[in-house]
Protein backbone atom coordinates (compact mmCIF):
# COMPACT_ATOMS: atom_id res chain seq x y z
CA UNK A 1 0.00 0.00 0.00
CA UNK A 2 0.81 3.38 -0.76
CA UNK A 3 0.63 6.01 1.74
CA UNK A 4 1.32 9.64 0.77
CA UNK A 5 1.54 12.65 3.04
CA UNK A 6 0.60 16.19 1.95
CA UNK A 7 1.82 18.92 3.20
CA UNK A 8 -0.28 22.12 2.56
CA UNK A 9 1.83 25.16 2.05
CA UNK A 10 0.15 29.26 1.47
CA UNK A 11 2.30 32.31 1.78
CA UNK A 12 -1.27 34.00 1.61
CA UNK A 13 -1.84 33.17 5.95
CA UNK A 14 -4.16 35.38 7.49
CA UNK A 15 -2.45 35.24 10.50
CA UNK A 16 1.06 34.42 9.37
CA UNK A 17 1.82 35.77 6.19
CA UNK A 18 4.57 33.90 4.56
CA UNK A 19 4.75 30.84 7.23
CA UNK A 20 5.70 28.13 4.75
CA UNK A 21 9.27 29.86 4.21
CA UNK A 22 9.92 31.74 7.52
CA UNK A 23 13.64 30.48 8.97
CA UNK A 24 13.86 28.33 11.64
CA UNK A 25 17.52 27.78 12.26
CA UNK A 26 18.85 28.11 8.60
CA UNK A 27 15.63 25.99 6.96
CA UNK A 28 12.64 27.58 6.21
CA UNK A 29 9.56 26.15 8.17
CA UNK A 30 8.01 23.75 5.35
CA UNK A 31 11.34 22.34 4.99
CA UNK A 32 11.59 21.48 8.42
CA UNK A 33 8.10 19.97 8.10
CA UNK A 34 8.81 17.56 5.20
CA UNK A 35 11.99 16.55 5.96
CA UNK A 36 10.62 15.38 9.56
CA UNK A 37 7.40 14.06 8.12
CA UNK A 38 9.54 11.71 5.34
CA UNK A 39 11.29 9.99 8.10
CA UNK A 40 8.11 8.48 8.96
CA UNK A 41 8.72 4.76 7.97
CA UNK A 42 5.29 4.09 6.91
CA UNK A 43 4.89 6.55 4.16
CA UNK A 44 5.55 6.34 0.82
CA UNK A 45 6.41 9.60 -0.13
CA UNK A 46 6.04 13.33 0.99
CA UNK A 47 4.85 15.95 -0.95
CA UNK A 48 4.40 19.72 -0.56
CA UNK A 49 1.21 21.44 -2.02
CA UNK A 50 1.06 24.75 -2.81
CA UNK A 51 -0.21 27.60 -5.18
CA UNK A 52 2.60 29.40 -4.39
CA UNK A 53 5.24 29.70 -6.76
CA UNK A 54 8.07 30.81 -4.50
CA UNK A 55 7.28 27.78 -2.51
CA UNK A 56 7.31 25.43 -5.93
CA UNK A 57 10.92 27.20 -6.20
CA UNK A 58 12.26 26.30 -2.68
CA UNK A 59 11.02 22.83 -3.13
CA UNK A 60 12.57 22.74 -6.09
CA UNK A 61 15.94 23.98 -4.88
CA UNK A 62 15.94 21.36 -1.54
CA UNK A 63 15.10 18.64 -3.98
CA UNK A 64 11.77 18.40 -2.03
CA UNK A 65 9.04 16.68 -4.43
CA UNK A 66 5.70 19.63 -4.39
CA UNK A 67 2.68 19.74 -6.55
CA UNK A 68 1.28 22.67 -7.38
CA UNK A 69 -2.47 23.73 -6.85
CA UNK A 70 -4.88 26.01 -7.93
CA UNK A 71 -4.71 30.00 -5.89
CA UNK A 72 -8.50 29.34 -5.24
CA UNK A 73 -8.11 26.56 -2.88
CA UNK A 74 -8.54 27.69 1.21
CA UNK A 75 -6.75 26.70 4.88
CA UNK A 76 -9.78 24.66 5.23
CA UNK A 77 -10.03 22.24 2.15
CA UNK A 78 -8.31 19.26 1.49
CA UNK A 79 -6.27 18.90 -1.83
CA UNK A 80 -8.47 18.87 -4.86
CA UNK A 81 -8.39 15.49 -7.17
CA UNK A 82 -6.37 17.29 -9.80
CA UNK A 83 -2.98 17.43 -8.20
CA UNK A 84 -3.69 14.29 -6.64
CA UNK A 85 -4.52 12.44 -9.97
CA UNK A 86 -0.66 14.17 -10.46
CA UNK A 87 0.87 12.62 -7.76
CA UNK A 88 -0.27 8.99 -9.01
CA UNK A 89 1.71 9.62 -12.16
Amino acid sequence: MNIIAIIPARMGSSRFPGKPLADIHGIPMVGHVTIRTAMCKELSSTWIATCDQVVMDYAASAGLKAVMTADTMSAARPVPPKPCSRLRK
